[in-house]
């Protein structure tokens, strides 16, 4: 088995074709494991002891972990063979691989139901596949393949935290006021999502604060992203700087950045001494998850999904690029899920100010978040 360290280092790189290391999301009522594979491949599965496995026509690098999400309690990939190991009482799972489709790779998808024997039923994608269970008193998987009516139909979940709000204003300028420019966007990225099947949980869904007490308000919004097996969490914003300041930026929970721009997420924190105490208790909380495996394998999905909508935010609105970091803010500190923080524009700015302020342009932005979303969640 590879060193701890080894392992960090391959959850924490971007999603490539050469690593094997699933990305693993909790969605309602079942666990996904998503691995890269370097071309579409036909596959078989099987069932036995306690080990699901895949064969797929095709190699991957040699990798192996432990995982403690719902249903799975490790992975091992050796050549063309990916195992699971299933929590006891677990003996099914669905298996589909996804062709490339130019912004990802081809993708093994493996669906592990979150309670024990919970049917969930074979989709085969590119390749034959089946189902199996375990047969009392008999050694041998048997084979059995359900009926596409026999699917386990399920939504995926995602909060989106529209940022301030009630007596918390924000950013303000001449052009907007960021509390209302985030809500709006929300709004209509709700709408976007729930047009193609995805559950949305809005953390505010009009012009209120969940306490009038920052440290609350902010325990509040993250709390969140851990009812009903969340899959993804965005925490929208709008930045503010000297007048020359453009641009977007996204952030996923990690080390603080040093000098000036560590200042963005004490102000997000809640500025003055509040937000200093806040961004030091949640940096003790990047320093702590160093040495989990499985707050590091989300966090690498949260760095994912943070590239997927700076990516597709450039590309809806053509803003300038001002990349994707890590930094300590409280509201998306808990790894459990994958969380992000995304800053669309400078309300300050004469150039993005009045852009913010333009319906059509909050529609943009809504669009290009929603686009990574469906991405992230291979929502066709």
């Amino acid at each position: 088995m590879k060193s701890i360290s080894a392992f960090l280092i391959s959850v924490l790189g971007l999603a490539s074709v050469a690593l094997s290391a699933p990305r693993v999301g909790e969605h309602d009522g079942f666990t996904r494991l998503v691995f890269n594979l370097p071309k579409s491949a036909p596959f078989s599965t099987a069932f036995q002891a306690g080990k699901f496995t895949v064969k797929l026509g095709t190699t991957l690098k040699t990798e192996q972990g432990q995982l403690s999400a719902a249903g799975v309690t490790g992975y091992r990939v050796a050549g063309s063979t990916v195992t699971l190991g299933l929590a006891p009482g677990h003996t099914r799972a669905k298996v589909s691989v996804l062709k490339a489709d130019g912004k990802q790779p081809a993708r093994l998808v493996i669906d592990v139901p979150s309670s024990p024997d919970s049917p969930v039923a074979n989709k085969t994608v590119a390749g034959k596949t089946t189902s199996s269970r375990r047969v009392l008193g008999q050694r041998t998987p048997v084979a059995v393949t359900r009926p596409a009516s026999t699917r386990t139909l399920t939504r995926p979940k995602v909060v989106i935290d529209a940022g301030h709000g009630g007596i918390d204003p924000g950013m303000t300028s001449r052009w907007v006021m960021e509390k209302d420019v985030t809500l709006d966007v929300a709004l209509r990225l709700r709408e976007l999502l729930q047009a193609r099947g995805v559950e949305v949980r809005l953390v505010r869904s009009s012009d209120r604060h969940l306490s009038s007490d920052k440290v609350t308000d902010l325990n509040a919004r993250s709390s969140m992203a851990e009812l009903g097996e969340v899959a993804a969490y965005i925490s929208i914003h709008v930045n503010a700087g000297n007048p020359n300041a453009q641009g977007i930026e996204t952030y996923y929970f990690g080390k603080p950045l040093g000098g000036a721009s560590r200042s963005l997420a004490v102000l997000e924190n809640g500025g003055g001494d509040v937000g200093l105490a806040l961004t030091k208790r949640a940096a003790n909380v990047a320093e702590n998850v160093i040495g989990d495996i499985l707050a590091q394998a989300k966090l690498s999905f949260s760095q994912q999904l943070a590239q997927k909508v700076q990516y597709n935010l450039l590309a809806a609105t053509g803003a300038q690029n001002r990349g994707v970091h890590t930094d300590a803010f409280y509201v998306i500190r808990n790894p459990k899920t994958a969380a992000i923080l995304t800053e669309i524009g400078f309300g300050s700015s004469p150039v993005e100010g009045p852009k913010l302020a333009d319906p059509n342009y909050r529609q943009k932005i809504a669009s290009g978040i929603a686009q990574a979303l469906f991405s992230f969640l291979n929502v066709k």
